[in-house]
């Protein structure tokens, strides 16, 4: 490994090692387009300079299994103490660093979960099962950064009792996260119950007029709720880390 003002530097990669100190929360593996060796390095330099946990997005099942054996592989290295280290770098290279994979979610989970630290809840509500990978991306990733999440699935409005029997849940929120694809309307709907901020997610999940998640994200964007805002298609992560955003504010301001 090389490095240079900027860090660490890999063949492929830069990891950023300030990136929590200036946004809050350190760096996300996006994990599509990246082989299993890339991400299991970059998630090591990550974790060596002392980044707590590592998320990674976008992993398939397959490429999750060779990042477990490549993961294995590196904490065996990392376990063996260099000599003559100080007793706290021993320490250090004998805490385990746990792998876990979440495979409706397609996220990988360096490090385990932490305790949650948010102002309040996220509710993550998705219109209809088809829609639960984004949704359940979204959830996984509000809880890996530190938020009580609470998961409202088939909610859609093709069924409207369905969400006004979860009333008080959405009412209790810090912030809602709804993940919609057909005609996605489920976000002006909620948008219309909560006085909390709404952001919106389309999915591609739909027919052909849905045209991949494009019918849902025009409606999202052109909702009459107020208070909804939109990531792109199927983005659950960046919704995630936006409500996490808002139900942290009141901690990085103390």
């Amino acid at each position: 490994m090389d490095t240079d003002c900027n860090g660490p530097a890999l063949d492929f990669a830069r990891p950023d090692l300030d990136r929590a100190a200036r946004q809050g929360a350190g760096e996300v593996i996006f994990g599509e387009g990246k082989t299993a060796e890339q991400i299991a390095a970059i998630a090591a330099a990550l974790i060596e300079g002392g980044q707590e946990r590592v998320l990674a997005t976008r992993v398939s099942a397959e490429k999750a299994q060779v990042v477990a054996t490549a993961w294995e592989r590196h904490e065996a290295q990392r376990r063996v103490a260099p000599q003559g280290s100080s007793s706290l770098a021993a320490a250090l290279a004998a805490r385990p660093v746990p792998l876990a994979y979440y495979e409706t979610a397609r996220l990988l989970v360096f490090g385990g979960m932490p305790a949650p630290d948010g102002d309040g809840r996220v509710v993550v509500a998705a219109a209809g099962t088809s829609d639960m990978p984004v949704a359940e991306e979204a959830a996984l990733t509000a809880e890996f950064l530190g938020n009580e999440v609470d998961r409202l699935y088939d909610v859609g409005v093709a069924g409207i009792h369905r969400l006004l029997d979860c009333a008080d849940v959405l009412a209790a929120a810090r912030v809602v996260v709804t993940v919609a694809g057909m005609e996605g309307a489920l976000a002006s709907v909620v948008g219309g119950l909560v006085s909390c901020p709404v952001i919106a997610v389309p999915t591609s999940v739909g027919y052909g007029a849905s045209f991949g998640g494009i019918a849902a994200l025009l409606a999202m964007l052109n909702s009459c709720a107020s208070g909804v805002s939109v990531v792109n298609i199927d983005n659950g992560f960046g919704a995630a880390f936006q409500a996490s955003a808002i139900n942290h504010l009141n901690l990085r301001r103390s």
